[in-house]
């Protein structure tokens, strides 16, 4: 396949950045979509150019930081899936595939391709964990029931790995897809309920000190959401953010 790429190019966060036209020919459709980026920046190398900056690490749909805005959808055209698990046989002969950064102010860009989602760490640190005495004999984790469904939520909520393609998708620039999973996935177990009052309040807190806009139920974070977290985790936050207000 032959195709044209308009990529953002942008040296720092301080610089204003622009969209840049790329060809590149004989692409196969059996690469992914890095790949393909690979094999651009090994042509800009070879003409003395600066390759194209973009973020990666496991490329297995594990990590989440391959985070691109492709064709005006987080993470490229397919549902359930990152950007290192997209294929180019998604695309056809000729297209012009347009390539942004996630764009949030939370999410400030580094350069080129890359944005700094430490934001989503702040908020992680903020309230989603659990505090557990190691000391002496602790109680088997397993030894506590849990009523088969809410393990099942929790699971599907502790999914979320993190990626900001909800943040990228929502037009307010929204977490909450993301906080209501990180809340959920410790509400739903007793071993998180002792510390859930202060969890919820402090990564509310948190979000919105990061600068995330309010949620409107647009339901975009769900659809383009490459573990399909569901909206159901979102009025769950609300639910526990609500209680907690009440008990402080």
């Amino acid at each position: 396949m032959n195709l044209t790429l308009k990529i953002w190019r942008q040296n720092n966060a301080n610089d204003k950045g622009k969209m840049v036209d790329y060809k590149i020919n004989d692409v196969s459709p059996d690469m992914s979509f890095l790949e393909m980026l690979d094999v651009l920046n090994n042509e800009l190398i070879t003409k003395g150019d600066t390759p194209v900056a973009f973020d990666h690490d496991c490329r297995e749909g594990i990590c989440g930081s391959c985070s691109l805005f492709i064709n005006g959808r987080p993470h490229g055209p397919d549902r359930y899936i990152t950007t290192c698990q997209l294929h180019m046989r998604s695309f056809n002969d000729g297209d012009t595939i347009t390539i942004e950064p996630f764009r949030a102010t939370a999410f400030p860009v580094i350069k080129d391709l890359i944005v700094d989602r430490s934001s989503f760490d702040k908020v992680q640190h903020a309230g989603g964990f659990i505090s557990v005495n190691t000391s002496g004999n602790t109680i088997d984790a397993n030894a506590i029931p849990v009523n088969k469904h809410d393990a099942d939520d929790a699971f599907s909520a502790a999914t979320c790995i993190g990626c900001g393609a909800c943040v990228a998708a929502c037009k307010n620039a929204s977490a909450m897809l993301f906080v209501g999973a990180k809340v959920s996935q410790f509400a739903l177990l007793p071993q998180g309920r002792i510390e859930a009052t202060d969890r919820v309040l402090n990564m509310v807190k948190q979000m919105d000190e990061e600068g995330f806009g309010n949620c409107t139920n647009t339901g975009a974070c769900e659809v383009e959401c490459p573990k399909g977290i569901s909206l159901e985790n979102i009025a769950r936050m609300n639910r526990e953010y609500l209680s907690a207000t009440v008990k402080k």
